[in-house]
C-alpha cells in the first residue's frame, strides 16, 4: 500500500510541473502575439505614411516618437491629471447612483419595469450627444466633462446590477433565511457575492466609455485636458501632436487595464476556479 502511495506521489507533482509549464508556455505565446501586432501595426503605419509622402498629414512613427518626448518633458502630467480627475469624479458619481438604482430595480418588480426603458434609452445615447448637451449647459468648465461621464456610464452600471440581482440564487437565499440569517446578512454574504461580479463587469466597460467620452467632452468644452490638446493641436494643423496625444492615451488606458483592473479582478474574484485558469 505505502509503494502505491509513493508510486503515484510523483505522477501529480508531474502533473502540476505539466500544467506550470503549460501555463508559462502560454503566456509567452499570447505575449508574443500582442508584441508581433504592434510590430505590424507600426510597420503599416510607417508604410502608409511613406505612401502618402506628408508629414504634414500622416507623419511617420519617429515623428510622433519625437513629439511624444516633448510632450512628456514639457506640459503631460498636468494635462493628464486634469483629465483623470474629471473622468474619475463622474465616474464615481455614476457608481453612486447607477449601482442602488440597480439593486432597486432587480429586486422590485414595479421598479423594474418602471425604470427598464428610461435607463436602456439613457445608455442607448451617443457619447456625442452628451458631449454637445454638456458644453451647451455647463460651457468651458469643470463640471461639463463631468456629467458627460455620469450620464454615459450610470446606465451600464445600473443594467449590470440589475441582472446580477436577477441571478443571485434564490435557493440559497431561501437556506439563509431557513437557518434564521437576518436580511442584512443575507445580503452581504449571499446577494452582494453573486452581484460581485456583474458590478465589476459594468464598471471595466463602462469606465472604457467614460475615458472616451471624457475626451470628446473636453475637445468641446475644456481649457485643459487631453481632448483639449488635442483640438488645441489640430487647430494648430500640427498633425504629429495630435497623433502623439491620441497614443498617449491609448497607451495610458491599456496600462490602467492591464495594471490596475485585471489585476484587481483576478484579486477579487480569485475563489473562482476559471480565474486561475486564465
Amino acid at each position: 500500500m505505502t509503494d502505491a502511495i509513493a508510486e503515484v506521489t510523483p505522477d501529480r507533482e508531474d502533473l502540476k510541473l505539466a500544467q506550470r509549464r503549460s501555463a508559462a508556455g502560454s503566456r509567452r505565446r499570447r505575449y508574443l502575439a500582442v508584441g508581433a501586432g504592434w510590430v505590424g501595426f507600426i510597420l503599416l503605419w510607417w508604410a502608409a505614411s511613406a505612401l502618402v509622402g506628408s508629414e504634414a498629414r500622416l507623419p511617420s512613427p519617429p515623428r510622433v516618437l519625437e513629439e511624444i518626448r516633448g510632450i512628456l518633458a514639457e506640459d503631460f502630467w498636468n494635462q493628464f491629471w486634469a483629465s483623470i480627475v474629471r473622468v474619475v469624479a463622474g465616474f464615481l458619481a455614476a457608481i453612486v447612483i447607477g449601482t442602488p438604482l440597480g439593486f432597486l430595480m432587480g429586486r422590485s418588480r414595479y421598479w423594474g419595469n418602471f425604470l427598464q426603458a428610461p435607463v436602456v434609452v439613457a445608455g442607448s445615447i451617443p457619447g456625442l450627444t452628451y458631449a454637445v448637451l454638456a458644453f451647451v449647459i455647463f460651457g468651458i468648465s469643470f463640471w461639463g466633462p463631468v456629467m458627460a461621464v455620469s450620464l454615459i456610464s450610470m446606465p451600464y452600471v445600473a443594467i449590470n446590477v440589475a441582472e446580477g440581482v436577477h441571478g443571485v440564487n434564490r435557493g440559497l437565499v431561501d437556506m439563509s433565511r431557513a437557518y434564521g440569517r437576518s436580511e442584512r446578512q443575507v445580503f452581504k454574504h449571499v446577494v452582494v457575492p453573486s452581484v460581485l461580479p456583474f458590478i465589476f463587469a459594468g464598471v471595466r466597460l463602462s469606465f472604457s466609455l467614460a475615458w472616451k467620452v471624457g475626451t470628446l467632452t473636453e475637445v468641446f468644452g475644456s481649457s485643459k485636458g487631453i481632448g483639449f490638446q488635442i483640438r488645441r493641436n489640430f487647430q494648430l494643423f500640427n498633425m504629429p501632436a495630435v497623433i502623439a496625444w491620441v497614443l498617449l492615451f491609448i497607451v495610458f488606458m491599456l496600462l490602467l487595464e492591464r495594471l490596475i483592473l485585471v489585476r484587481m479582478e483576478r484579486r477579487l474574484f480569485r475563489w473562482r476556479q476559471w480565474e486561475h485558469d486564465r
